[in-house]
């Protein structure tokens, strides 16, 4: 890709507040990125990222994951579509996006490195005219995601076929059921371990729905780079900077 392109397509994704934007190279190094991105990684120019890989911009129990998910991009040809992440910003909030990567390839078809974005998930729009079907289903899983839930339970109760739900979730949402059902037991699991350093982590677990006590820690991991029992320690050691200090866990 060409200097002049990137400078371009760098002009576009600057004006989105809500969509990190990045390109990297085969060695995973940046070679651009919107103003969203260099913001959210604690810098104050693209002079700062331009070059450096992930372990060196984000917190680093993070980037290991983001790192894994380039190397599958970059090395096996894959493309990554609508993956739910979570994302650790320096405001000390977290936040879920949905995250998309796919080879970048020269004239001769030769990957050469990737082109991602990392888009907010923000409110619905309700205006959307399918909203009203799935709205009730949409919030009926956050009001009760520490229940054991059947997705389609929920799409017979609203009178319709589970594939119809949806394909209503990812036009109104841009996600999944499933993806909504994952992101409000782990926003769960994460506040309850941020607010309470004694309750055991079997419990957390069950509280937020999870009958499977491994199976929560292996996905709780995925997401966040870090086991509950980590998280927790790394959380609570300095309970006035705890989110700053997980962002400096920088090499």
């Amino acid at each position: 890709m060409q200097n002049v392109e990137l400078a371009a397509i760098e002009i576009l994704f600057d004006e989105l507040s809500d969509v990190a934007f990045f390109v990297k190279d085969r060695a995973g190094r940046y070679l651009a990125a919107n103003r969203t991105l260099v913001r959210r990684c604690g810098l104050r120019t693209k002079q700062e990222i331009v070059g450096k890989t992930v372990m060196e911009v984000h917190p680093r129990h993070l980037a290991q994951t983001y790192m894994a998910q380039d190397r599958e991009v970059i090395e096996a040809g894959s493309t990554i579509k609508k993956h739910l992440e979570l994302h650790l910003y320096p405001n000390r909030c977290h936040g879920w996006c949905l995250t998309h990567k796919t080879p970048l390839r020269d004239a001769a078809g030769v990957i050469v490195g990737l082109v991602g974005t990392s888009h907010d998930l923000g409110l619905a729009d309700a205006q959307h005219p399918e909203y009203r079907k799935i709205a009730s289903i949409a919030q009926h899983i956050r009001d009760h995601y520490r229940e054991s839930l059947s997705l389609n339970d929920l799409a017979q109760d609203a009178g319709m076929p589970l594939a119809r739900v949806e394909r209503l979730f990812q036009r109104v949402f841009h996600y999944s059921p499933r993806q909504l059902l994952l992101q409000s037991r782990l926003s769960g699991a994460l506040a309850m371990i941020e607010s309470d350093q004694y309750r055991s982590i079997a419990d957390i677990a069950n509280e937020c729905g999870y009958t499977d006590h491994s199976a929560f820690s292996r996905q709780f991991k995925s997401f966040t780079g870090m086991t509950p029992v980590q998280y927790r320690a790394s959380h609570h050691a300095r309970p006035e900077t705890s989110v700053a200090a997980l962002w400096e866990l920088r090499p």
